[in-house]
């Protein structure tokens, strides 16, 4: 739906935060994305895909809803980790509507968690994600187990990939937010400029292209971003941590590269609907998921 921003704003207007919360992989982006209707957060098979809070808004003539999708609760083993669960429990006190995500058949949760969600007080939609792999008995199982869990909370089974039982839970979701003018203009899908989503879509490449440790060292730093009248100009930087890193990214005769050039190129022009130039080059920066400082220069203090 096209919403006019010029339109006055009806007094019974709803608008809330709401956040995605849940273990890696069980399908937060994917869901994010179908609650958009746009492709705002990368997804891979692999855990730990998203690394930021990436807001995605949606707009209709009388609510506004600022979805977010946050990176996966984990137990964190460096400190880009520990940045990263640090913002999930911050994230908490913003949110008007909390969304808990889990895979269904699921039983591990983070009971520190778990308890700080009830501490809050805020609605609780506890969501069974990816329905469409059990049978109808393993969902309502699930669906009981986590209805002890979250005794408040409204529950449904949908899959996120499918597209099923989404509606019925967006209605809801739209019931429980508070009335509230809107958060950001109407016309707005997200509060991240492009380079942060090209650097997404470069990321998503190397999750998808290369394996083991290689894809959790890499940080993709957008150096620049020039639009000409048919053409995109952009470069990027790939930061790793080790020289065998960097040779690996590179492949032999640049062939891996070359490749996630290509690949990358392509997803982009896809998103942003425009032809591209991509240029691509690695750097070693010696443990730089362990230092604060690195951290905090690229991005991950989550002060937005």
């Amino acid at each position: 739906m096209t919403i006019d921003p010029n339109t006055p704003i009806p007094a019974n207007h709803r608008a809330g935060f709401v956040n995605l919360i849940g273990n890696p992989n069980v399908g937060k982006s994917t869901l994010m994305n179908q609650l958009v209707g746009e492709k705002i957060s990368i997804m891979t098979s692999k855990a730990q895909t998203t690394r930021h809070r990436i807001k995605g808004i949606v707009n209709g003539e009388d609510f506004q809803i600022v979805y977010s999708d946050l990176p996966g609760v984990l137990d964190p083993a460096y400190m880009m980790q520990k940045m990263m669960m640090r913002f999930v429990i911050d994230s908490l006190q913003d949110a008007d509507i909390i969304l808990y995500l889990v895979e269904c058949g699921e039983t591990k949760y983070n009971a520190e968690l778990v308890e700080k969600i009830k501490k809050l007080g805020r609605p609780i939609v506890l969501i069974i994600n990816k329905i469409d792999k059990f049978t109808a008995e393993q969902v309502e199982e699930s669906k009981a187990l986590w209805q002890e869990i979250f005794p408040e909370s409204d529950v449904f089974a949908i899959s996120a990939l499918k597209g099923l039982n989404i509606e019925a839970m967006r209605d809801r979701i739209i019931e429980l937010l508070p009335l509230c003018p809107p958060y950001f203009p109407k016309d707005a899908l997200t509060d991240r400029p492009m380079r942060f989503f090209v650097s997404e879509l470069i990321r998503e490449q190397i999750l998808l292209q290369y394996k083991k440790e290689i894809p959790y060292s890499v940080e993709v730093v957008v150096d620049s971003y020039k639009e000409e009248e048919n053409l995109i100009r952009i470069g990027a930087t790939l930061y790793v941590e080790r020289d065998t890193q960097k040779a690996i990214i590179i492949g032999s005769k640049g062939a891996a590269i070359k490749k996630l050039g290509t690949d990358a190129r392509t997803s982009i022009e896809d998103f942003l609907q425009k032809h591209i130039f991509l240029d691509l080059s690695v750097k070693v920066l010696k443990d730089w998921r362990n230092s604060e400082l690195l951290m905090k220069k690229f991005g991950y203090d989550y002060g937005d």
